[in-house]
């Protein structure tokens, strides 16, 4: 009976979760059918907006063209009427003096024949009708107005429904990851000269390959592309790979996807271990402010709560009873770094390759110091100090000065100092170098044999930083790296 149960159950779970399904594609279709009416009420108001758009286009074509024509027959005649004018006149002159001529003639034994025959002779040498030219001044042609819209009338009748873009296809060998920006370049077989522009999607993730159904990070979009490459700049590489996806657009419809490409984006990403840092160190995400309370105000307002108002429990008796000096009431950590060691880990170690972070730091500070150390660093030590750490130190009490140190040594640098410092480590080489985050000028580098795994290290007193990780290492240091691979100075000259 058991059985005969258990296997009714999965068949009702079966049928239940079928019936789901079912249910969520009807609902699918009806949703579909409802976007069919909208989409072909919209796609036929569209249409007509457009065949209206032409019609106003070839409206406005033949206003302008028969204006065109009218202003032609109004000059021509303007000027052949003007001509003919002129033309009338000087026909009448010459008629009368003709008339004239005759009657002086009939006269020839007068007296006054010869006066009046050169009176005649002077009218006939003024007459219009002499100087008049006997050539029209424009032609009775419209032959160049004439109009053949037969190829506009193929054009017209070929005309139809945009086509839909064609699917790009991603270049993986013209791609290129450097320096925390991302190339990608595509392709579109057989292009339309109709595409408009493109629109790229892009992702973080940590698998690689395909894209899966769920992903953690969302598309980001870039929309309005017009050429068929594009760089993503500034990155922060906070995964192993990015993936990436393009389309071509027209006027009004979108292609499909292209084939989704994965790209790494290795990077060293790590983040602060606030638990280990000493109690003066405010941890805030990559960030870290000096803190002369040292927590204490916190655990003052969580103990204000447990105890009965009274005055010797006054916040303003307690506030007298603070000093900076004072050991912390309480440690979070058994392995905290105390006393003077104002110092903070990354929760990641480095044991192989290349890696690139940046800080930058107040140079007002009264002390700072970035660099790699041990995870056997102890919790009294202070960075540079010992065997175990290597670092860059700014010290501005007293007097002021930027040196390198490891193992209690330091050498002095020259120049200004920066306010943003790069740090890069190459592990099997044993090299540490520090840069000019700016300009990537070179300022110091150690040059040593790591025995085992170093974190970055970070110290502050009186001051603040941030650190940015997820970085590359820059092709510029790459560069500068091996022009100066057998110039490095070490951590043996240190004095």
């Amino acid at each position: 009976m058991g059985d005969h149960k258990d296997g009714m159950q999965k068949i009702i779970t079966t049928l239940a979760v079928k019936n789901e399904e079912i249910q969520n594609f009807i609902l699918l279709l009806k949703q579909r059918l409802q976007n069919i009416e909208v989409n072909s009420s919209q796609a036929q108001v569209e249409l007509e907006s457009e065949f209206s758009s032409l019609y106003n286009v070839l409206d406005e074509l033949k206003d302008s063209m028969l204006t065109k024509i009218k202003q032609e027959r109004a000059s021509k005649t303007y000027e052949l009427q003007t001509q003919l004018s002129a033309c009338t006149k000087a026909l009448e002159s010459s008629e009368e003096l003709l008339e004239l001529a005759n009657q002086t003639l009939c006269t020839a034994e007068s007296d006054d024949f010869i006066q009046a025959a050169r009176q005649i002779k002077d009218s006939v040498t003024m007459a219009p009708a002499f100087r008049l030219s006997l050539k029209a001044k424009v032609s009775d042609s419209m032959s160049h107005l004439m109009v053949d819209f037969s190829r506009e009338r193929s054009q017209l009748k070929s005309l139809s429904f945009l086509p839909v873009p064609g699917t790009p296809v991603i270049d993986l060998s013209e791609c290129l990851v450097a320096d925390n920006c991302v190339t990608v370049v595509w392709s579109v077989p057989g292009e339309d000269a109709k595409i408009e522009h493109f629109d790229l999607e892009y992702r973080r993730t940590d698998q690689e390959g395909a894209p899966r159904g769920r992903e953690e990070h969302p598309w980001m979009v870039v929309e309005g592309i017009r050429g068929s490459e594009y760089t993503l700049r500034g990155q922060r590489f906070d995964t192993r790979f990015m993936t990436f996806r393009v389309r071509a657009c027209n006027k009004a419809v979108a292609g499909e996807f292209s084939e989704p490409v994965t790209l790494e984006t290795s990077a060293f990403v790590f983040k602060l271990d606030s638990g280990s840092s000493h109690q003066n160190l405010r941890v805030e995400g990559l960030s870290v402010e000096w803190d002369s309370t040292g927590g204490k105000v916190l655990e003052m307002k969580k103990e204000m709560k447990t105890r009965p108002a009274s005055p010797l429990n006054s916040p303003a008796r307690s506030a007298m009873m603070m000093s900076p000096k004072r050991t912390p009431i309480a440690r979070g950590s058994r392995d905290r770094f105390t006393a003077e060691s104002y110092t903070v880990l990354a929760d990641t170690a480095l044991d192989c390759g290349q890696h690139y972070w940046e800080v930058r730091f107040d140079k007002e500070s009264k002390a700072f110091a970035a660099g790699l150390a041990l995870r056997s660093l102890g919790k009294f030590d202070q960075l540079g100090k010992t065997s175990a750490s290597w670092c860059l130190h700014l010290n501005n009490w007293l007097q002021t000065s930027f040196t390198a140190k490891h193992n209690n040594k330091a050498r002095s640098l020259e120049g200004p100092v920066p306010d943003r410092l790069g740090v890069h480590c190459s592990y099997e080489e044993g090299l540490l170098s520090f840069y000019n985050a700016h300009t990537k000028q070179l300022l110091h580098t150690f040059k040593t044999k790591f025995s085992q795994p170093v974190v970055p290290a970070f110290m502050v007193w009186n001051g603040s930083f941030s650190v940015q990780t997820g970085l590359q290492v820059p092709s510029a240091i790459k560069c500068l790296q091996k022009r100066n691979s057998g110039t490095s100075s070490s951590t043996a000259s240190l004095t």
